[in-house]
């Protein structure tokens, strides 16, 4: 085993045993720093200096993310104006490995001031926010991951995992569903899981490719070719789906007769096609088409008249991905 991959492999021990340590810290203040977060009635603010910063900038896209209002405050702009975004109503996390970084110190009594709540994730409980703050999770390591014990590896991560389980536990108290994450990430494939609706994308009116049963196929090839869909609908006289001519079904007809000249629209189409409402998830199209290996689904109404098409194409240009598939 060559240096690298040892050293590699000792990164990822230590690593994990500090996260498994983690465990016996979710305790009594882990539960009131939950109960004191749901209570805000303002938002919840994030501070912390160097590394600890980066990590309190993710807790709070985290946060923000799960229905939880959060923001990052830099200890150093804090004291130059931007402590202003602060009310008595918000709640304070302070990220601080050792407890007594300079910056976050320095904050502390004008936080004091405006009254808010002060929860700290700290790795040193007798230190000077440990002393100062309302609730204090330990978030304190046996070792770092760096060698000499100096760089912020194994501490950092337990910080991550430690807002993980807070902003994962506000998110259960609130009943935060998958709609609601969805509605935070619209432009992400779950958002357009839950959010995108076939209407938004199938063609409609005169655009939708539709023939009568008694049409010949010349014609129906006609609809086909000018509504640019690769099928058509096919109606019976009072406008009720009754089949789908696609490619294919040309395909087949052809293999089987080479006269065509006197073939009706009825005698080409596949009875009983596939079919989804309007207002059925995009996702849900994408679904049917994989299930029944197809390209076209026709769009009908209660009345089973058809309202729309939808192309496969027009599923995979959004950027949707069935998330049953592997």
């Amino acid at each position: 085993m060559s240096d690298s991959i040892r050293k590699g492999k000792e990164v990822v021990r230590i690593e994990a045993e500090a996260v498994a340590a983690l465990a016996s810290k979710i305790n009594e203040s882990f539960d009131k720093a939950v109960e004191m977060i749901y209570a805000c009635q303002g938002r919840v603010i994030i501070t912390g200096m160097g590394k600890s910063g980066l990590v309190a900038r993710k807790i709070v896209a985290t946060m923000n993310s799960t229905g939880t209002a959060a923001v990052f405050l830099h200890p150093s702009d804090a004291v130059h104006g931007d402590l202003g975004m602060v009310r008595e109503n918000d709640v304070v996390i302070c990220i601080s490995k050792s407890g007594d970084t300079e910056e976050i110190c320095e904050i502390i009594p004008l936080l004091r001031r405006i009254g808010v709540k002060i929860i700290s994730m700290i790795g040193s409980l007798n230190s000077y926010l440990g002393k100062e703050s309302d609730l204090v999770l330990d978030i304190s390591v046996k070792e770092e991951a760096c060698p000499h014990d100096l760089a912020p590896t194994a501490s950092t991560t337990a910080t991550l995992v430690m807002g993980d389980a807070l902003a994962v536990a506000l998110l259960e108290k609130r009943n935060f569903t998958k709609e609601d994450f969805a509605m935070f990430h619209p432009g992400g494939n779950l958002g357009k899981q839950l959010l995108l609706k076939i209407e938004e994308i199938m063609v409609s009116g005169e655009a939708v490719p539709a023939v009568r049963e008694e049409v010949s196929l010349s014609e129906a090839i006609f609809e086909m070719t000018s509504k640019r869909l690769g099928a058509t609908c096919v109606v019976d006289n009072k406008g009720i789906l009754t089949g789908i001519i696609t490619d294919g079904d040309l395909r087949r007809l052809l293999g089987r007769t080479n006269n065509v000249s006197n073939v009706k629209a009825r005698e080409a189409m596949s009875v009983n096609p596939k079919t989804i409402r309007n207002n059925a998830l995009a996702v849900v199209a994408l679904e049917v088409m994989e299930r029944f290996s197809i390209t076209q689904l026709v769009v009908v109404n209660e009345e089973h008249r058809p309202v729309g098409m939808v192309h496969l194409h027009d599923l995979v240009k959004t950027g949707l991905r069935n998330g049953s598939s592997g």
